[in-house]
């Protein structure tokens, strides 16, 4: 279903031109992490038309189907050149609604809209799915090829727990998440909570311009991502409060050859102030489906109080080739882990895809990753750096001024122009830094590790691969 466009344009979110755009692109060679501070958005003009779901029949009693009456609300506005769609106090009972472009959707104070129970209530589009494009539920609120949309608080957006979890035999599409824009320009997502079990919660992709700010996210059970990222550019998320079933925040771009090929890569993402507790893997998880490549991401400002892996998870898998380059994390407190602070696995971390990415190509790039400023709490292993191909070693690798507690250290392998400085943590169950095939500065005293063990190539295919 695609969103009809409006005929006078009321912005939500400033957009960034494209001399802007160019701007950016060029800071990106020579200071990639300035070129990832937030753009303050410009004030949102007065709404054309502001209607109220009650005036379209909706009910708000918790029981009564109000989809119709919320999707007639929100085409009505989207035709007069839009403004916003007013959700007052209540619980709407809602199948999958869509918003278009100019519209913001606004839920009041004590106002939630409930998902049903019915896999019916929800439209079916391609949507990705573990870094492919499949048939599947879109959700409950959704945007495809829309500009300026917004979804402001403060009230709730509440999955249904009945529609959580994997396809299945009984519900062979992917299952509906709650927010979910695709190819979509100029996003705002504010001041509002949701809560899920055994699926993402917020999932914008081929989406540019993105705000999500003073969210409350919540989810239960593994799958239960808080918001995916995926391959979307230009995004600010900040202020956030997450408690989550799996990863806080994910960033992806796909998997296997039919990304590579689209190559949409996610880049130019800032996550700042933010509060992490997850209950499943980890707060900030960077892929596995990675083949459209993560750059130019800003960790800044941030909590980590809880997480069943590591608060930080660089991960891939040979057979999904592109790169992760220009991450930075700045100024985190990190507690709670069960494992430890930062892990960076791009040998065998994810499902492989059945039309990897061959060869040398295949095998992920790592560079220009930077972590500074970090105050850690009884960390189990400080950093796990090893899973990394000799064939692309991980190039530029900066930990300077770490702080606290933990039992085991830092343990790298196959890395060059390491930089570590300020390393103030003393390690309880054996050397402080465990390495091989590793140079730099800040590295005396290291002990030596054993290799890791290497995935098998991934042969070249009998056909080459293409897009179907």
């Amino acid at each position: 279903m695609n969103a009809a466009q409006g005929a006078m344009a009321v912005p939500a979110l400033a957009t960034i031109g494209s001399a802007q755009d160019a701007t950016k692109k060029a800071a990106r060679v020579t200071a990639p992490a300035e070129a990832n501070k937030p753009t303050k958005a410009a004030a949102p003009s007065k709404p054309a038309v502001t209607l109220n779901v009650r005036d379209f029949g909706a009910t708000g009693d918790g029981q009564t189907k109000d989809t119709v009456a919320i999707q007639q609300a929100l085409d009505r506005c989207g035709v007069l050149g839009g403004g916003e769609v007013v959700v007052p106090a209540g619980n709407y009972s809602t199948g999958s609604v869509f918003l278009r472009s100019n519209v913001t959707l606004r839920l009041e104070k004590e106002a939630s809209l409930l998902g049903t129970a019915d896999f019916a209530d929800f439209a079916v589009s391609q949507v990705r799915w573990e870094g492919k494009w499949i048939q599947g539920h879109v959700g409950l609120v959704s945007a495809i090829d829309a500009d300026r949309v917004s979804i402001v608080g403060p009230g709730s957006l509440i999955g249904n727990p009945a529609l959580g979890g994997r396809p299945n035999a009984q519900n062979p599409l992917r299952h509906p998440c709650v927010v979910e824009f695709i190819n979509c320009n100029d996003v705002r997502l504010e001041d509002f909570t949701t809560s899920n079990r055994l699926m993402w919660s917020i999932h914008p992709t081929y989406c540019e311009r993105v705000s999500i700010k003073n969210l409350t996210v919540n989810a239960t059970g593994g799958n239960g991502d808080g918001v995916d990222i995926d391959s979307c550019k230009h995004v600010v998320i900040d202020g956030c409060k997450f408690s989550t079933g799996d990863d806080c925040i994910s960033l992806k771009s796909g998997r296997g050859e039919e990304a590579y090929k689209l190559m949409r890569t996610t880049e130019d993402v800032v996550i700042s102030n933010c509060t992490f507790e997850d209950a499943n893997f980890a707060c900030i998880g960077i892929g596995s489906e990675l083949s459209g490549g993560v750059r130019n991401t800003r960790i800044e400002h941030c909590k980590f109080t809880g997480a069943k892996s590591f608060a930080i998870y660089i991960k891939s898998r040979t057979g999904r080739g592109a790169f992760i380059e220009d991450i930075t994390a700045d100024d985190l407190d990190v507690s709670g882990m069960k494992q430890g602070f930062l892990r960076i696995n791009v040998l065998n971390s994810g499902i492989q895809d059945q039309d990897p990415v061959p060869g040398d190509e295949g095998i992920p790039a790592l560079k220009n990753l930077r972590f500074t400023n970090v105050r850690v709490k009884d960390m189990p292993t400080l950093v796990d750096a090893t899973a990394i191909h000799p064939n692309k070693p991980l190039d530029g690798l900066t930990l300077s001024n770490i702080s606290g507690t933990c039992a085991k250290g830092i343990y790298l392998a196959n890395a060059k122009q390491v930089k570590l400085s300020a390393i103030k943590v003393k390690a309880t169950d054996g050397p402080l830094l465990n390495t091989i095939n590793v140079t730099g500065v800040g590295l005396t005293g290291t002990a030596k590790i054993d290799a890791p063990k290497l995935p098998d190539p991934v042969p070249e295919p009998a056909e080459p691969y293409k897009l179907h």
